[in-house]
């Protein structure tokens, strides 16, 4: 087949520009595609409004399912207690509402696929490989899935703050491979894009020349950027620190604060908290408790464009969650020019290549696991160059193959492959 603007149908029911996280996520992931294929994209109708107003004019088709979607929604919130935690109960209770979305598009769009007016299907959100496709087995033409992004188990060590998490269904995960169309997703999908290591070792059905490992996160370089200097005025042995993210128990945003408190060294720098979640009263009282006001500042919730003004202010980013999936904010934070000290497990572990484009600390039980962290912040502290080396190699990594722009163009040169009957690998992410 010769190159030429192919045509594409995008499911992706989560896909707002206004929301956080895996609907802002496929936004942008389709407008950079809008530049190479020509699109269209089925979505939820409860984007309708905010997708509208944002005016890229793309085309798109809203499906509603609402009679179905908007009571599962309200059961799921009310088991959750809320928006913040219990995400697997949330997954299970979108699984008929998402059956339905799915069909919905297929209803809508059957006549044109077996009509040939398309010629790729691809699914991009749901991105969890537990939520299986109706239109998977019926596709006439070649079915992507992905990035797929999911299956990291919660560490052992680790039981308390999976219970404040209220993930106690999480037992009932691998059950997603005995439900309906859960086979005929994987067997009939020509590529499934998969994002991080974890979520390949739970796709075993999946043989490796259908697999292309593809992160689902990428970055905006006109917000997450390296100016190469640190405002003016900053004393250069005088280290800023940070986490940003939602303060909840799986991301361990006090980590930091017990590294403080047990160092004097780190005591001489700072740690800047930029967040707001649940376990922000538990932080404060422990800041106060170990006399931290001075070397510790929670910041509160900030915009993107703040958060990536203090990635270019502060010279550390400390991120501590023990179960992280996909890690956007680290790829941000690499943009930026960050040495970066992760857990290494799931997709941090993954990004910063164990070690070697920052510090990725073996995975262990609170104490040890705090004390690796201060060991490895102290080092920031005392080595300089190391610390700017790393930060150099991981803006290197983040800027040649994280942009959207390299993502849509990459994605696009996959579908001709997969067209073409050429090998798929050549597009994967090392």
């Amino acid at each position: 087949m010769a190159q030429g603007k192919l045509r594409i149908l995008i499911l992706a029911d989560e896909f707002n520009p206004e929301w956080p996280s895996l609907p802002i996520v496929a936004y942008k992931y389709a407008l950079e595609l809008a530049k190479h294929c020509d699109l269209t994209i089925a979505t939820h109708v409860r984007n309708r409004e905010n997708v509208e107003k944002a005016g890229a004019g793309l085309n798109i088709t809203y499906i509603d399912n609402e009679y179905i979607a908007a009571p599962m929604f309200k059961i799921a919130r009310l088991l959750r207690g809320g928006e913040e935690v219990a995400w697997s109960t949330s997954q299970i209770m979108n699984y008929i509402p998402y059956l339905a979305f799915e069909r919905g598009v297929w209803q809508h769009f059957k006549a044109d696929l077996k009509a040939g007016k398309f010629d790729i299907v691809h699914r991009i959100t749901p991105m969890s490989p537990t939520m299986p496709s109706y239109i998977a087995h019926k596709s006439p033409v070649p079915f992507v899935i992905g990035p797929l992004n999911g299956a990291l188990p919660w560490p052992a060590a680790f039981t308390a703050e999976q219970t404040r998490e209220k993930e106690r269904l999480r037992a009932l995960r691998d059950f997603y491979k005995y439900l309906p169309y859960a086979r005929s997703t994987y067997d009939d999908a020509a590529c499934v894009l998969t994002g991080f290591s974890h979520t390949r070792a739970d796709l075993a059905r999946v043989p490796d020349d259908r697999i292309v490992m593809f992160p689902e996160i990428g970055f905006d370089p006109a917000i997450f950027h390296d100016t190469g200097s640190k405002p003016a005025g900053r004393r250069a042995d005088h280290v800023r620190f940070m986490f940003a993210g939602r303060l909840v128990p799986y991301k361990l945003p006090e980590l930091p604060l017990h590294a403080f408190a047990n160092s004097p060294l780190l005591r001489q720098h700072h740690l800047h908290i930029l967040g707001d979640g649940p376990e922000l009263p538990r932080m404060q009282a422990f800041i106060t408790q170990h006399n931290l006001q001075d070397c510790v500042t929670l910041e509160g919730r900030k915009t993107q464009a703040e958060v990536a003004q203090w990635m270019r202010d502060c010279d550390v980013f400390v991120f501590p969650s023990i179960r992280e999936l996909g890690a956007g904010v680290v790829i941000e934070s690499m943009a930026c020019g960050q040495h970066l000290i992760c857990a290494d497990y799931g997709a941090p572990g993954d990004l910063t290549g164990h070690g070697t484009r920052g510090d990725a600390i073996p995975m262990a039980p609170f104490p040890q696991l705090a004390q690796g962290f201060q060991t490895a912040m102290e080092r920031a502290v005392t080595d300089r160059d190391r610390s700017t080396a790393l930060a150099a190699a991981a803006r290197d990594y983040a800027v040649q193959l994280f942009p959207w722009a390299v993502k849509g163009a990459r994605t696009a040169d996959l579908y001709h492959a997969i067209l073409n009957g050429q090998n798929m690998q050549a597009f994967a992410y090392d």
